[in-house]
Parts: C-alpha cells; sequence; structure tokens
C-alpha cells in the first residue's frame, strides 16, 4: 500500500479527489495541518463523494508528528517541479510515502532539507506546475505499475 501525504493542502476539492483516487489504489492518505478548510467541507464531499468512508486517512496536527511515524525516512520521495531526478527514475516500492506540498507553494525548502529523494514530473516549459490532483496521479499510477510489474 502506498502512502500519499498532503502537506497543508488548502483546496478542499483537490483533496477530494485524491481521498477518491487513494480509495481507488488501495493507498493510504495522509494529511498535515493546517488546512485551507476544514474536514467536513461541501466541497470535499462533493470531489470525494460517497467514497470518503472508505478511504484510510490519518490526520496529524504538524510535520514533527508525521515524522515520527515513518519507520523508513528512505522511502519518502517529496515531489517538487525544482528536483532534478524525474519519477521515472526511481525504483518505487510497496509502502512508499509519496509526499506533496501546499497548492500555492509546494514544500518548503526547510521541509525539502529534512529528507533526500526530490522528484520531478516531467512536463512541457509552457507551465510551471500540474493541479495536485493530477500530480498524484502521475505518480501513483507510476508506482504502482512498478509495483505490479515485481509482483
Amino acid at each position: 500500500m502506498l502512502n500519499i501525504v498532503l502537506v497543508e493542502p488548502e483546496i478542499p476539492n483537490n483533496t477530494g479527489n485524491i481521498g477518491r483516487l487513494c480509495v481507488g489504489t488501495e493507498s493510504r492518505l495522509h494529511l498535515i495541518h493546517p488546512f485551507g478548510f476544514v474536514i467536513n467541507d461541501k466541497n470535499l464531499k462533493r470531489s470525494g463523494l460517497d467514497y470518503w468512508v472508505h478511504l484510510n486517512v490519518t490526520e496529524y496536527q504538524n510535520i514533527e508528528e508525521w515524522i515520527s511515524h515513518i519507520p523508513d525516512k528512505s522511502r519518502v520521495f517529496l515531489m517538487s517541479s525544482h528536483a532534478s531526478t524525474s519519477i521515472y527514475e526511481v525504483d518505487f516500492q510497496d509502502g512508499d510515502w509519496l509526499v506533496f506540498g501546499k497548492e500555492s507553494v509546494g514544500l518548503s525548502e526547510n521541509f525539502m532539507n529534512r529528507f533526500e529523494n526530490h522528484l520531478t514530473i516531467p512536463m512541457s516549459n509552457l507551465i510551471r506546475s500540474f493541479n495536485i490532483a493530477n500530480s498524484v496521479a502521475f505518480v501513483v499510477g507510476e508506482a504502482k505499475r512498478q509495483i505490479g510489474l515485481k509482483i
């Protein structure tokens, strides 16, 4: 099972869509406070539809609390449009932690410095980044594809 981590998510629709993706891919969702919405937001529920009740989700009050639950920090992968290593150059494993930053600014430099694995999704120079829900889908799809090949 993959671990999808959203650090300080701001937009309920994105979180709802990602939650739905997690249910469909049998992944765990980890949400790190503060949020830009309340968890019972109608937009979150609308995006997650009736799948939200099946979601394996854990909330953390802060980054330190989340970090204390990671058994192997070498399997944490931070997503950043500034990284030089592509998601297609990594050997993903079951149980990996795929970390995404807040929609407006991504992950802070301080946060990035805490982990060594920084990945990017290759994209055209015409855009700065993909929508976070699309980014999660790209990375989860690639990780699940790789893991499926090993079974």
